[in-house]
């Protein structure tokens, strides 16, 4: 048995888990926020209790640091040594880091030269990974990229009908997001269809504030909805998805902003928030529905609409689809959400059971017995495979 470490570090945040592999069992998780703020908070859960202490943390190492000690005060280990490895979520390799990778010097080098392709994400990333390196200096680092599982995708399916120029001199292209996620889910997708990954195809909709679909067919992804960035695709919380890029440019004329502000609104502006002008939370949209609030209703429907697209032509993109698979915040845990969207997919024979479908944040078969295609909850764990790559890689 090893302990391996999942960090998912954010610019004032720092999310873990410890896991003891490959048994794949729950140590503890915890999650430190506000760090570099007044009254920093610091959470851990231990066998079904939450402990927490507000204490101010200046930086990534202090709350590293601070981390590890608390597992020793708490007993959960005897020693930084016992932790055999540690993986960080990495929002974007780009072309060039395309697979889980132990960290050393040129991985970092490479990480710095590509934070402009994902600002708000890669840096707080590398923050992480420096952070633990100067904690535990003999324990290897393994960085896990959210792109890396999308680099399955054929040309036809990651090129923009764009100037082949700007593909290499700039990598403009499809990259793709969630990817951790969409694999995890998948490859519990293929056992509870009792078939090999390569044997079969499914179609994963991680719904979540943030939100993407994957066609993952034979067990690699050939298609994703997010692109260059995590706002193309469908519509999300703040997100607004797929639009026209001549829409930039007039949107600037007519308000007067910068293209910077113009892409703030359509990532931070846009979406379920943008549509209803209530909220970016689907809870919100369903409550405000049900009380007969039309744009709230239409929030729901233009993202179960784009969803159901996506979902159609992977369907016929990957000659059919063994199963449609929900995930994340929302696919998890909203029920009348995997409802509308299925519902748009009738033509191909599929179905879903109301009772089945009356469930939250478990794993289960939805569809009915007789639905040409199953419709399943699975809930994701992107900790997890951290943990699998970092296993492998440090072992």
């Amino acid at each position: 048995m090893a302990k391996i470490m999942a960090v998912n570090a954010g610019s004032s945040s720092l999310k873990f888990q410890l896991l003891d592999m490959p048994s794949e069992t729950l140590i503890t998780s915890g999650i430190v926020e506000r760090i570099g703020m007044k009254d920093s908070v610091f959470t851990v859960k231990l066998n079904g209790q939450k402990i927490e202490e507000i204490i101010d943390i200046d930086n990534h190492a202090v709350a590293v640091k601070m981390l590890l000690d608390k597992l020793i005060d708490l007993n959960i280990i005897a020693s930084f040594e016992e932790i055999e490895g540690v993986g960080h979520r990495v929002v974007h390799g780009a072309d060039k880091l395309t697979k889980s990778c132990v960290v050393g010097e040129e991985e970092i080098a490479i990480l710095e030269s590509i934070i402009d392709l994902a600002p708000l994400h890669n840096g707080p990333n590398l923050v992480g990974i420096k952070a633990f390196q100067e904690i535990l200096p003999k324990i290897k680092q393994v960085a896990v990229f959210d792109t890396a599982f999308h680099h399955t995708m054929p040309e036809e399916s990651f090129m923009y009908a764009v100037p082949y120029d700007w593909y290499e001199r700039y990598q403009v292209r499809k990259y793709g997001f969630h990817g951790t996620s969409h694999q995890f889910v998948s490859l519990r997708t293929a056992e509870l269809l009792g078939k090999k990954p390569e044997e079969c195809n499914v179609i994963v909709c991680h719904i979540g504030n943030g939100a993407s679909i994957c066609a993952v067919k034979k067990g690699e992804s050939v298609d994703t909805s997010m692109g260059f960035t995590p706002l193309e695709g469908i519509p999300m919380g703040t997100r607004s998805g797929n639009v026209d890029p001549a829409l930039v440019e007039y949107m600037m004329a007519k308000k007067n902003k910068s293209a910077k502000e113009i892409t703030n609104y359509l990532n931070k502006q846009s979406g379920y928030l943008g549509v209803s002008g209530l909220s970016s939370d689907s809870r919100d949209l369903v409550d405000a529905s049900l009380k007969g609030n039309h744009r709230a209703q239409l929030a729901i429907d233009v993202q179960a609409k784009r969803i159901a697209d996506y979902i159609a032509s992977y369907y016929v993109y990957m000659e059919g689809a063994d199963a449609i698979v929900f995930t994340a915040g929302i696919g998890e845990n909203a029920a009348p959400t995997r409802e509308n969207i299925i519902k748009r997919l009738k033509v191909l024979g599929v179905e879903i059971d109301p009772e089945r479908n009356n469930c939250r944040g478990v794993e289960r078969l939805i569809s009915t017995d007789d639905s040409k295609i199953k419709v399943f909850v699975v809930p994701t764990n992107e900790e997890v495979m951290i943990a699998r790559d970092t296993l492998r890689l440090t072992h």
